[in-house]
């Protein structure tokens, strides 16, 4: 029996010891070596050569990963590995660390127990490290810290003991600082990592060596040896020494839960429904006998075998052929393969337990965040993903061939299937499809897809969206019905600082206030305690405030009022662009007491306008999409790098030394950051590292506004100057 044959039987074997089982992700800022250390896990189970890990990149098998040398989607494989003469069954899913591909790590997280943390030695903590460190712990993921790159430091930079010190001391404080900030309140101080007790490991992925304090105990070699190894330039003697998936693999299964014990903790946080019930017991306790619980996180789809989707099987177990029932959608389907990833192919097994992570052939019509069960048991829908990041970079798509059209529909379907963050509509107006991403990057490799699915087309140049605010206030701002039997009073006012940082870090859920509890959250983030209680709606960063007493008939037509002010923010009046980041409170209203004169034909205009007019009256403000650009570069180059970055309306946040290397933040826009890869390469004659966070919406500089507001309207085939408030509120 073959080696794979081997570790596939004992794969089957293993899925039912949840003891046994360890589900982990590997999540870093881009380039600071997930894939390689990926390699060398594989090559220690024996799936690669081991003269091949750190070059072969095994789990970057698409193409396009090929071509760029970056991950984009996050792969998943399972493998056997001893460990203490044990046999643990490592589910692993490498996650891309380019700040395009994110949503993959969102929805990886969902899958995995565990994460294992790169940062490169030389380059430190970046802010990619910082948002997938967020995305692992807002699921209740555990941490555990591998520093990377360490022969660098020792044969490049040349530090001596002290400064090696300083260095590892540094990035475990700002790691720890960032478990401190983020993780949940019980863990925040069980989850910080330690050299001591080994939840801390060092290590060169792509030279094959690790090492952390029970390695260097148990093997006796030390630092020093360990510089003596890089300086002698004798790294492959020191990998036989100390080999790095020991080290990583021990540090996993010794630091990071099993199912068993992961799911009591994070089952009450990522599952909606009742705990004490027979499925929510399942999932507590890991059983494979009770009520089916898969929570679906990425759909891709097989050029032979259709859609296979992939999930995390947290109660029951999922068999081949068995009937499955889709909780979001409320519809049926048929399982045609059940089984586990192994890199690039799946296994197929007859069915696959909780606490694992499946690949599910003929899950038709899933998509990520849905929620999988028996068909004749129906339970409560898993929480839904939320994604850190939001599309902000738009293209226009057109077939090349008019007879490709229904098929570009379907590929567009496909591909916002699986990439959720991907957004695709129809303009109505001009009939084009509009593919939005999180990024250049993100969209190239998107269309790099479309033609692959056979389908040749033809796109615009990159579109940035907006987001329309307001910069003042306005009162009493009146909205009559068409039949102007009704008409509402409303203020508008800007949403302050403290409510939108609670929105944004999840504290505040966005939509339909339902009960006491939400009073409460608004109370916490700084709401008059009043004025908390009569939250009837959060939707895209602005709040809709009931502030009347008595009003005959408004509970009628609260629905109607709630539907007009969220379509109000779905295009805005400057630039049909969508709103955010302002409240409407709700004064006075004086209703016909008729039924009949009242209904959404009346209702929705009436508050819509009533919008409209009160934005155009509080200072319309545009808001464009801000990245926060990281550059590292020689110092000889420093003053060409921040030329690039200031003539793009780029602020210079901080700059910072390090070594022979000078290091430049900033924040730019994203509408002036197209081209600069090359630009940047050529300024600094390719001697520089840099990468980009997205950094949320600032008002635009109040004298490119009216330009902008003129082009985006053009484009959209609007009137070029924008509506007064008379025009919705005569």
């Amino acid at each position: 029996m073959s080696r794979r044959d081997q570790m596939v039987d004992k794969i089957k074997e293993l899925m039912y010891e949840p003891d046994y089982i360890r589900n982990i992700g590997i999540v870093a800022h881009i380039d600071h070596g997930k894939t390689t250390l990926s390699d060398n896990l594989l090559a220690g189970a024996g799936m690669i050569s081991a003269d091949l890990a750190g070059d072969q990149r095994l789990l970057d098998f698409d193409e396009q990963e090929q071509e760029r040398g970056i991950t984009i989607d996050a792969a998943n494989v399972s493998m056997v590995h001893t460990y203490d003469d044990e046999e643990y069954l490592i589910n692993l899913i490498d996650t891309p660390g380019h700040v395009d591909f994110g949503g993959d790590v969102t929805r990886a997280m969902r899958a995995v127990d565990g994460a294992v943390v790169v940062v490169c030695a030389v380059e430190g903590v970046m802010p990619q490290t910082e948002t997938v460190l967020r995305q692992a712990l807002k699921e209740n993921v555990k941490p555990v810290l591998f520093i990377n790159k360490v022969d660098r430091l020792i044969n490049e930079l040349k530090l001596d003991d002290a400064e090696l010190q300083n260095r590892f001391i540094k990035i475990i404080a700002g790691v720890n600082k960032l478990i401190k900030n983020m993780a949940p309140e019980q863990y925040k101080n069980d989850w910080q990592v330690k050299i001591e007790d080994g939840s801390v490991a060092f290590g060169s992925a792509y030279h094959n060596w690790g090492i952390n304090v029970p390695h260097m105990q148990k093997t006796g070699i030390t630092f020093k040896d360990i510089v003596a190894y890089c300086n002698e330039d004798n790294q492959k003697e020191l990998a036989q020494k100390i080999k790095i998936e020991e080290v990583i693999l021990g540090m996993v299964v010794e630091h990071l839960p099993s199912p068993k014990v992961a799911q009591a903790y994070r089952i009450p946080k990522v599952w909606s429904g009742d705990i004490e019930s027979v499925e929510g017991q399942g999932m507590i306790n890991t059983d494979s006998k009770s009520p089916l619980a898969v929570m679906v996180t990425d759909v891709s789809i097989d050029k032979h075998a259709g859609e296979i989707a992939t999930g995390r099987v947290y109660g029951g177990s999922i068999e081949k052929g068995s009937e499955i029932f889709f909780v979001g959608s409320m519809s049926k389907a048929r399982t045609q393969q059940v089984g586990v990833y192994m890199g690039p192919e799946r296994i197929n097994t007859d069915a696959v337990p909780a606490g694992n992570i499946v690949a599910i052939t003929g899950a038709r019509g899933a998509v990520a965040g849905e929620t999988i069960t028996d068909a004749d048991h129906k339970i409560a829908p898993f929480e839904s993903l939320e994604h850190i990041s939001e599309p902000v970079v738009t293209v226009a798509v057109e077939a090349k061939n008019t007879k490709d059209l229904p098929k570009l529909i379907e590929v567009l379907r496909q591909v916002s299937k699986e990439d959720p963050t991907i957004r695709v509509e129809i303009n109505e107006e001009t009939g084009e499809h509009l593919l939005a991403g999180m990024g250049e990057l993100h969209l190239e490799v998107m269309i790099y897809r479309i033609n692959e699915k056979g389908v040749e087309v033809d796109t615009s140049e990159p579109i940035v969206v907006y987001r329309e605010t307001i910069a003042g206030t306005a009162t009493n701002v009146e909205g009559k019905s068409p039949n102007k039997h009704n008409r509402f009073y409303i203020d508008i006012e800007p949403l302050p600082e403290n409510l939108m940082n609670a929105i944004n870090e999840g504290e505040i859920e966005e939509g339909r206030v339902k009960g006491k509890e939400e009073a409460k959250k608004f109370q916490d983030a700084g709401m008059d305690k009043d004025e908390a209680k009569r939250v009837w709606d959060v939707y895209k960063h602005c709040m809709f405030v009931n502030m009347t007493r008595g009003i005959q008939y408004l509970a009628e037509i609260k629905e109607l009022l709630l539907e007009g002010f969220e379509s109000a923010l779905e295009s805005g009046p400057l630039a049909n662009e969508k709103a955010m980041g302002f409240r409407i409170n709700l004064m006075d209203a004086k209703l016909h007491e008729d039924a009949v004169h009242r209904g959404p034909a009346q209702v929705l205009p009436a508050i819509r306008k009533a919008i409209y007019g009160a934005v155009m009256l509080a200072q319309p403000t545009l808001m464009e999409p801000m990245q926060r650009v990281y550059i590292s570069v020689p110092q000889d180059y420093m003053g060409a790098a921040t030329r690039e970055v200031q003539n793009r309306r780029g602020q210079i946040v901080e700059m910072g030394q390090e070594g022979d290397m000078s290091t430049i933040e900033s924040k730019v826009p994203v509408a002036e950051m197209f081209g600069f890869a090359g630009d940047i390469r050529s300024a600094a004659e390719g001697r520089c590292i840099w990468s980009t966070e997205n950094s949320g919406f600032e008002r635009i500089p109040r004298e490119l506004q009216n330009q902008i507001v003129k082009e985006i309207r053009q484009r959209k085939g609007l009137n070029p100057e924008p509506y007064g408030p008379d025009h919705y509120l005569g």
